[in-house]
């Protein structure tokens, strides 16, 4: 088994709020979440958030065989707000929050978790693939966009309209009819999409942040298959650097509307050969 892990901030002096790990039968991808340009209501901020949630989760999932993936996260996240619900406003409306990808390797399956908006990636000795993403937020966010992807990203309309739009879809995390993401909340892990997959059938293994697919779902500059042959033959910083040639060439957003112009991207890539 070989794990292979590449990981970009969306500017070279921003913070970079994805989290990303691996143990030789597990291995996590969160992509971490607030308001932007909101207070937190956190003192240790969206990337603390999403990092100690993710050193706890992958812990858990080691030291914890028999827990399901949805008790080993609801577990992290009890204890993730234990950490900070002290000194933190957690019931602030832009309080931390973030995307969850899990697998574990255990008994002859590969057992998967995903929540939020981050993809699992799976690739079959057949030579076929699928991919799993939680696609509610995606669902809640095409109702709410309005005008948003008219208007050039960066501009002071497109500011304040994603302001608007990300006011709107605060009001809709975790709760029934909105989407589901980690957050101060154990119950938001009961709502993961989960399931296995026999490990025997899988040649390779990828968590993706959003960010980090962007060259497939939102440019449409390749195929899963063709990203796959690509993080195969030159791994995940090849295919961070194609994401961030297509930003570079539409930073306005006319071509590819979106509420970033760059995000943080994060790939772990694990060959299961």
């Amino acid at each position: 088994m070989r794990f292979t892990l590449g990981t970009s901030p969306s500017t070279p002096d921003s913070e970079n709020e994805d989290f990303a790990a691996a143990a030789p039968d597990a291995a996590v991808l969160l992509d971490g979440a607030g308001v932007g340009g909101a207070e937190t209501g956190c003192v240790h901020g969206v990337a603390w958030f999403s990092g100690t949630l993710g050193t706890l989760l992958l812990r858990t999932l080691v030291a914890r065989p028999a827990w399901s993936l949805t008790e080993c996260l609801a577990d992290s996240i009890r204890i993730t707000r234990s950490l900070h619900e002290d000194v933190c406003d957690l019931e602030y409306r832009a309080s931390p929050t973030s995307t969850v990808v899990a697998v574990r390797a255990r008994d002859g399956v590969l057992e998967h978790l995903v929540l939020g908006d981050s993809s699992l990636l799976l690739a079959n000795w057949n030579g076929s693939s699928s991919v799993i993403t939680d696609r509610r937020l995606d669902a809640v966010g095409a109702r709410l966009r309005g005008p948003l992807d008219e208007l050039p990203t960066g501009s002071p309309e497109h500011a304040a309209a994603l302001a608007e739009y990300r006011d709107a879809l605060t009001s809709l995390r975790n709760r029934p009819g909105g989407f589901w993401i980690a957050g101060p909340d154990p119950l938001a892990a009961e709502h993961a999409l989960t399931g296995t997959v026999p490990l025997d059938s899988l040649a390779s293994v990828t968590l993706l942040s959003d960010g980090a697919t962007r060259l497939v779902d939102r440019f449409g500059l390749a195929s899963w298959d063709e990203a796959l042959a690509l993080l195969d033959s030159a791994g995940p910083d090849e295919l961070i650097r194609q994401i961030r040639k297509a930003e570079d060439g539409d930073p306005v957003g006319r071509r590819w509307p979106r509420g970033k112009a760059h995000d943080d991207a994060t790939a772990l890539h694990w060959a299961l050969s």
